[in-house]
C-alpha cells in the first residue's frame, strides 16, 4: 500500500500540523510503510528529521497568481514550473507574514471549488503527477481546506481519500462573512469526496462533524504520538529540580504568539502566583508579523503586572530548544482561550515529565483526565486569569501531587501517545476504509 499525505506548508514557521503530518510518514516508514510527504503551497518546516519530498505541489506563486491575475489561468505548464522553485516559495512564505484570514476568503473559495476554481490548472497538474508518478492506494489530506483535491484525485487515480482534521475551525471563522458562509457550504459539498476523517481526539470529532455534514462517530481518533529521543530517559525527580534552584518556581509554556493560545491570560495568573511565590514563566512559540502587536501587547503587560525579571519569551525554538525549556521548568501550562484541535504541546510536555495545567475544552480534557488517582494535570476554566492561578497555586504548594502527576505523564507518553501507536491507528485506518 502507498500512501501519498498531503501536507500545507507554513514556511518558515513550525506550525502543529507539519509535526504532526511530518512525524506520522516518518513513523509510517520507520514501520516498513510506503509513505510519502508531499508539501503543498510552501516548504513545511520541521523541529525534528524532515521527511518531506523537496518538490512542493500547487506552489504558492502560481496559486495567488490564477487566483488574481486571470492570465495565469491559461500560461503552459513548463513556464509555471519556473514560479515553482524551493528557493522562491521559500522566500514567498517569509513575504506572507502580514497576511490575515480575513485577505485570504476568495483564494480559500476558489482552493475548495477544486476543478472548478481558480486554480483548477494546478489541481490537474497534482492529479496527473499523482497519477503518472506516484501511483497511491491511499491520499491523506492534512486539512479540510484541501478538500477541493479529494474528487480530482480520486477520478485520476482510483486512491481512497482520508482527511484530517487540525484545527480549521480558527481560520475559517476569521474569514469575512460572505466568504466564510461559501466556504462552510463548499466543505459540508465536498465532504462527500472523503472516504473517512480523522482527529487527533474525540471533541474536535465531535465539533466538526456538523460542519462537514456526518455522525461524529464516523470521524476516527487516532492521537498524536511524540518521539521521546532526547527527552529524559526517566521521569524527572521535580522537587529536586526545584530545590536545585533555592525553591523558585518555573512555569513553561510552549504555543504560537496568538490571542487564542492564551498568553495574556497564563501572564495575570503568574502574576497572582509572584505575589504569594518565587516564580518565573518561561514561554517560547512561533511568531508572525500579523501576531506581533499581540506579542507586544503581552510583554507589557508582564512588566505592567510586575514581572519584568520574571517573564522570558524565547521566540521560535529548534528541538533542542523546546527539550531544553521542557527540562528547565517544573510544570506545564496551555491556557487556550480556544478549543484545541491537537494540543501537541501538552503531549511533549508529557515526554519530559511534567503536569500539566491546561484550559477544560477542546482536546485537553481527554488528555489530562479527571480521576484524581490518574489525572496528568488540572482543567480550569478556560480565560480565567484566576482559576489557573489556583491550579498553579495547588501545584505550587504541593509537591508530592506535582511528583505524582509528572510520574503519570511520563508514563501515559510512552504508552499511549507515542508515534508507533499514531502509526499503526492510521494503518487501521487506511487498511479499513473504503471507497464510497
Amino acid at each position: 500500500m502507498r500512501i501519498v499525505h498531503i501536507t500545507a506548508g507554513a514556511g518558515g514557521r513550525i506550525c502543529g500540523s507539519c509535526l504532526h503530518d511530518n512525524a506520522l510518514v516518518r513513523a509510517l516508514r520507520q514501520r516498513g510503510r510506503d509513505a510519502i510527504l508531499l508539501p503543498a503551497y510552501v516548504p513545511t518546516t520541521t523541529d525534528e528529521e524532515d521527511v518531506a519530498e523537496q518538490r512542493v505541489v500547487m506552489g504558492g506563486v502560481n496559486i495567488w497568481l490564477q487566483e488574481f491575475v486571470p492570465f495565469f489561468r491559461h500560461t503552459p505548464w513548463f513556464l509555471d514550473r519556473l514560479l515553482d522553485g524551493r528557493r522562491l516559495l521559500t522566500w514567498l512564505s517569509g513575504r506572507t507574514a502580514q497576511t490575515k484570514p480575513e485577505d485570504l476568503g476568495a483564494i480559500t473559495v476558489s482552493a475548495l471549488e477544486g476543478e472548478a476554481g481558480h486554480q483548477r490548472k494546478e489541481v490537474e497538474k497534482l492529479a496527473c503527477l499523482l497519477r503518472d508518478e506516484f501511483e497511491p492506494d491511499v491520499v491523506h489530506l492534512s486539512n479540510i481546506l484541501l478538500l477541493g483535491l479529494a474528487r480530482p484525485i480520486r477520478a485520476a487515480t482510483g486512491a481512497r481519500i482520508v482527511c484530517s482534521l487540525s484545527g480549521e475551525d480558527i481560520f475559517i471563522g476569521q474569514l469575512p462573512p460572505a466568504h466564510r458562509d461559501r466556504v462552510l457550504a463548499l466543505i459540508r459539498q465536498r465532504a462527500g469526496d472523503v472516504d473517512r476523517f480523522v482527529a487527533l481526539n474525540r471533541a474536535f470529532a465531535d465539533q466538526m462533524a456538523p460542519v462537514l455534514g456526518v455522525e461524529g462517530a464516523a470521524i476516527a481518533v487516532v492521537p498524536h504520538g511524540v518521539d521521546p529521543k532526547g527527552y529524559p530517559d526517566l521521569p524527572p525527580d521535580l522537587a529536586a529540580r526545584r530545590r536545585s534552584r533555592g525553591g523558585s518556581l518555573r512555569i513553561g509554556s510552549l504555543a504560537r504568539a496568538c490571542p487564542e493560545k492564551g498568553l495574556d491570560v497564563l501572564i495575570r495568573a503568574v502574576a497572582l502566583l509572584a505575589a504569594t511565590h518565587d516564580v518565573r514563566l518561561v514561554a517560547a512559540g512561533a511568531e508572525i508579523e500579523a501576531e506581533r502587536p499581540y506579542l507586544e501587547r503581552c510583554k507589557r503587560l508582564a512588566n505592567d503586572l510586575g514581572l519584568a525579571d520574571r517573564f522570558e519569551w524565547r521566540g521560535q525554538v529548534d528541538h533542542a530548544g523546546k527539550i531544553g525549556l521542557l527540562t528547565d521548568v517544573d510544570l506545564f501550562a496551555m491556557p487556550t482561550t480556544h478549543p484545541e484541535a491537537k494540543g501537541i504541546p501538552v503531549l511533549e510536555a508529557f515526554t519530559a515529565g511534567l503536569p500539566v495545567v491546561a484550559s477544560d475544552h477542546g482536546a485537553f480534557p481527554e488528555y489530562l483526565g479527571r480521576d484524581p488517582a490518574t489525572r496528568l494535570g488540572l482543567l480550569c476554566t478556560p480565560g480565567d486569569p484566576a482559576a489557573f492561578h489556583a491550579a498553579l497555586l495547588v501545584l505550587a504548594d504541593d509537591p508530592g501531587l506535582l511528583e505524582r502527576m509528572g510520574r503519570n505523564a511520563f508514563a501515559a507518553a510512552r504508552e499511549r501517545f507515542t508515534p508507533d501507536a499514531m502509526a499503526a491507528g492510521h494503518e487501521q485506518l487506511y487498511a479499513a476504509t473504503r471507497p464510497r
